[in-house]
């Protein structure tokens, strides 16, 4: 536990707008979003500049106090709260908001971590440009936690991850020393790509407290389309016939099930099915181009008209403005939410093959199915990069309780068939506590063993967010 001379030092860096201890105020920030993890801290502390945090961490480091990093704690694995000792601090990026500068002509925007990711991208957009980073939850996410836990989204079919999306790095580390690594240089060929050791760290290697973002070329126009097919199977091969037909222009493409469709029509007001008959599968699918006029819902038209001929699909709704657009894209995005109206929820984001993918739901709605009669599996999410949200609702009888407490068993199953694709347990959510002893099964020694010498590299007193993504004894 800090002491209170510690804390009294910490206050002085950040001020009293930094610092807060009362346990009301305190309560937003150790509670993860969907409530599986509720931690306590010793304080929240919120610098407003990089060398603040710095300050922190010199102190931190000298007192051996641990520090758990947090964007918008939008995470879903229990990698930004604290664990329930009450011995750590929590840093909150969240007063760090500067767009800090942008270079339209050199495509790059940086930011300050604490910038949530709507205000990256509406800062782009008024330089006419693309921050193509896209997420459910971007209205309260921060770019920080974005980069730190790799995020991916709706676009990483055409665009990638996080990862793939930065230039450059300003990084706190462990003993307050600032690593500036603030480059907005596509080609630097001058040793280690050190940015990439912190992309995806979820918080435990150093503090990412700014970023030189990539942007593109904002699309002229957008075609969209809801895809009615008979099977998964269907959905890859529909992709596959999308990328040859259009030449790359494939920005989204989006997979959900019947059920999926049925809980957010449920639930949602003025959610509306947009076919007129049922069908077990869908496919959101999106094109962009950086020319204007009709061309591309033409384009669209063609390639559906061609997968209709080819027995692929069944039925469609090309979207006709701007509304109908959002309207098909709110089906995807409130997909997971909703769950919450039909009790219990268990989740998995996983990744297999593309080619898999099919193959992936198959079996593990069997398993799932044949291990607990009833459950309601909700498969849906980002086929075009293999990344499947294999999402489990409890049956309705059942007690809710009961069923969340098949978590780890359910978790079992789901990954061992992942595992026996050649997939990954954590496709876009990272590991945080949840699934930190569970990785071993997925990686080889040696990969672990590189991981672990990392942590104990850039970490020595293990004080930056313990106990998550691994453990180094």
């Amino acid at each position: 536990m800090p002491s209170p001379e510690t804390l009294a030092r910490m206050k002085e860096i950040v001020g009293p707008k930094g610092f807060i201890d009362d346990a009301a105020d305190m309560a937003p920030y150790l509670v993860e979003r969907r409530d599986l993890y509720k931690g306590r801290a010793a304080a929240i502390l919120r610098p407003a500049s990089t060398a603040e945090v710095a300050g922190l961490m010199r102190i931190a480091y000298e007192t051996g106090t641990p520090v758990v990093p947090q964007g918008g704690n939008t995470g879903l694995v229990g990698g930004g709260v604290p664990f329930e000792s009450g011995e750590e601090i929590v840093l909150s990026l969240s007063r760090m908001n500067r767009i800090v500068a942008l270079d339209a002509q050199n495509s790059t925007l940086t930011v300050e971590a604490g910038v949530t990711l709507a205000g990256a991208q509406a800062a782009a957009e008024d330089a006419d440009r693309l921050f193509p980073l896209s997420l459910a939850s971007e209205g309260s996410c921060q770019i920080g936690g974005n980069l730190a836990t790799n995020a991916g989204g709706t676009a990483v079919l055409h665009y990638g991850n996080a990862r793939d999306l930065v230039l450059g790095l300003e990084v706190v580390l462990a003993d307050g020393r600032i690593w500036n690594g603030l480059r907005g240089l596509r080609k630097d060929n001058t040793g280690y790509d050190l940015k990439q050791v912190f992309l995806g760290s979820e918080g435990t290697l150093g503090v990412i407290t700014t970023a030189v973002l990539k942007l593109f070329p904002r699309p002229r126009s957008i075609a969209t389309a809801f895809v009615a097919l008979r099977d998964a199977d269907a959905a890859v091969k529909l992709l596959r016939l999308a990328e040859a037909e259009t030449g790359g222009l494939v920005t989204g493409f989006e997979l959900m099930p019947r059920i999926g469709i049925d809980f957010v029509v449920k639930h949602v007001p003025g959610a509306a099915d947009p076919l007129s008959a049922p069908s077990p599968w869908y496919v959101l699918i999106e094109l962009s181009s950086g020319s204007g006029g009709d061309a591309l819902a033409e384009t669209l038209e063609a390639l559906l008209a061609d997968a209709m001929g080819r027995d692929l699909i069944g039925d469609a709704a090309i979207a006709a403005s701007g509304a109908q657009r959002a309207a098909f894209w709110a089906l995807r995005e409130n997909m997971s939410d909703v769950q919450k109206r039909e009790g219990g929820s268990i989740k998995h984001d996983v990744s297999v093959p593309v080619s898999r993918v099919a193959e992936f739901i198959a079996r593990a709605t069997e398993a799932v199915e044949a291990a607990l009669p009833g459950i309601r599996p909700v498969p849906f999410g980002h086929v075009g990069d293999g990344n499947i949200h294999f999402n489990l609702s409890q049956p309705p009888a059942m007690d809710r309780d009961a069923f969340l407490a098949l978590w780890t068993p359910m978790n079992e199953i789901v990954h061992g068939i992942v595992r026996d694709l050649g997939g990954s347990i954590s496709a876009e959510h990272g590991i945080g506590r949840m699934k930190r002893d569970e990785i071993a099964a997925t990686k080889s020694p040696v990969e672990m063993e590189l991981m672990r010498t990392l942590k104990r590299a850039l970490d020595p007193k293990g004080i930056l967010n313990p106990g998550k993504v691994v453990t180094v004894v």
